[in-house]
């Protein structure tokens, strides 16, 4: 059985902590030099779970820009348009309150599942992680697995080692400008982007944030892999915050497993005073952040539960049962509960009020968008002309209305108004507003003189469809009278 382990780790000295003070010529490194971390693969139930997101995540992501809807992209967020399409919905910026309330949902999501189940955000759907398995992956392909990749390396440079090397970076930067030009294929129609490339007459925003973006993937997920979750990402700092005794987390039973020790297989470990860990390293050599998850709960666990997969492997081949490495709480292993009791915990204070908050904010979002009205109205007056006189002594203001259709096919609105005694619009009052369009329109509206005294007088517009009389909207203005 192998038994080599690989951790990045500081290594442990047995000098007490004031020798490295017995002179002033000593030097003390305060950074730790990156070792590179050579990950197994590993199968299990886990990593099924975690690629059939990869594979959920990566159809969904690659996928959207190429759907269509009513002749257009399906999803596009068309910044110069100011625009943002999603399936059958169009938002414009007065629609910011839905943005605002998708983060808030997102963010009230993410300490839910993480009060509860910890970092499976991180672990199994995070772009950082799912690049990296893909990365990972294309590796193996190439290079082979750890044991070979690591005699890759240690390897002089040859024409074999430097053909896998290209080979395997090539594959990345394929994938990498691919996932950039997706990304920027949700701002800019990707079927037009792909005609910009294929001519290469890509526009220098276009060029420049496919670029960014597959640098960034390429450089995170072949390069700096661990170091992004571990130094970078804000989360493994401040998840503390959201766990309790009562989260479940990956977790080693040290109650079972210590005494750790290597044994054969046919050997009664509980006679020699061993606990079920075989002290194999598995679980530290499947780890992609390279901890040993025996040594407690680290920052650095991104709860992707491949050590659990690594270790119920072992525990099959020495005949054991599983779950030396599990998820599971920390009252659960301390008070030695059993899975029911271990569940029964997970409807707690903080949980409940984390579910009715969300709820309540999905709940009154959907509903806010399910009454959304399709037609939007401003009312500008004309700064050139406060009031003025009109034929027959009539008194005259002048306004504009921005009207704006959020439907996708054009409609005619018309305008009447109300407030005053024989206040009328002079002119046309009856507007065709394209589809998916917002246009300013003149507006007269007159009264007979007599009617109102000189002033400031409230006054009531009211567009409404002249197809659909239940799309309206009313909106207050103020007549002049000199």
């Amino acid at each position: 059985m192998e038994r080599t382990v690989v951790n990045d780790r500081l290594p442990e000295t047995s000098a007490p902590p004031t020798a490295a003070l017995a002179t002033d010529d000593t030097e003390v490194s305060l950074y730790e030099v990156r070792r590179k971390i050579y990950p197994r693969a590993v199968h299990g139930l886990f990593a099924a779970w975690r690629w059939g997101l990869v594979w959920f995540t990566q159809v969904v992501f690659y996928g959207l820009p190429w759907l269509t809807w009513n002749d257009r992209q399906a999803v596009l967020f068309d910044l110069g348009a100011r625009k943002f399409y999603i399936f059958g919905l169009v938002f414009w910026p007065q629609d910011f309150i839905y943005l605002t309330a998708l983060l808030i949902i997102a963010a009230l999501a993410l300490f839910l599942f993480t009060a509860i189940g910890g970092r499976l955000w991180c672990g199994y759907a995070c772009p950082q992680t799912v690049y990296t398995e893909m990365f990972m992956w294309v590796e193996r392909r190439i290079e082979g697995d750890r044991a070979a990749r690591m005699r890759l390396d240690r390897a002089p440079m040859s024409a074999g080692k430097l053909s896998r090397k290209l080979a395997k970076h090539g594959v990345w930067i394929a994938i990498a400008l691919w996932t950039g030009l997706t990304f920027v294929g949700y701002f800019t129609p990707i079927r037009e982007l792909l005609r910009e490339v294929a001519t290469v007459s890509l526009g220098p925003w276009e060029t420049f944030w496919i670029l960014f973006y597959g640098f960034a993937t390429y450089g995170n997920a072949g390069w700096m892999r661990e170091q992004v979750c571990k130094y970078m990402c804000p989360y493994a700092r401040f998840q503390s915050a959201m766990f309790d005794k009562d989260t479940m987390i990956v977790t080693y039973d040290a109650h079972r497993g210590d005494p750790r020790g290597a044994r054969a297989k046919k050997v009664d470990h509980k006679a020699k005073g061993l606990g079920d860990c075989v002290d194999c390293g598995m679980c530290v050599q499947v780890c992609p952040t390279g901890i040993d998850i025996r040594s407690g709960l680290q920052y650095e666990c991104i709860g992707c539960a491949a050590c659990i997969d690594a270790c119920d492997q072992v525990m099959d081949r020495m005949g054991y049962p599983q779950g030396l490495i599990r998820y599971s709480t920390t009252n659960a292993i301390d008070n030695r509960w059993d899975r029911a009791q271990m569940i029964r915990r997970v409807l707690r204070p903080r949980v409940l009020v984390y579910v009715g908050i969300l709820l309540a904010v999905i709940v009154a979002a959907a509903a806010s968008l399910q009454a959304r009205v399709p037609l939007k109205v401003d009312v500008l007056r004309d700064r050139t002309s406060l009031a003025r006189e009109a034929e027959g002594g009539r008194i005259e203001n002048v306004y504009r209305l921005q009207i704006m259709n959020t439907r996708e096919t054009p409609h005619r609105f018309k305008v009447t108004v109300g407030g005053l005694p024989t206040l009328a619009v002079a002119g046309e009052s009856e507007f065709e507003i394209p589809a998916a369009t917002s246009k300013q329109v003149p507006l007269r509206l007159q009264i007979d003189r007599g009617q109102a005294g000189p002033g400031s007088h409230k006054i009531d517009l009211d567009v409404v469809d002249a197809e659909d009389p239940g799309v309206s909207v009313k909106e207050r203005s103020v007549f002049l009278v000199r």
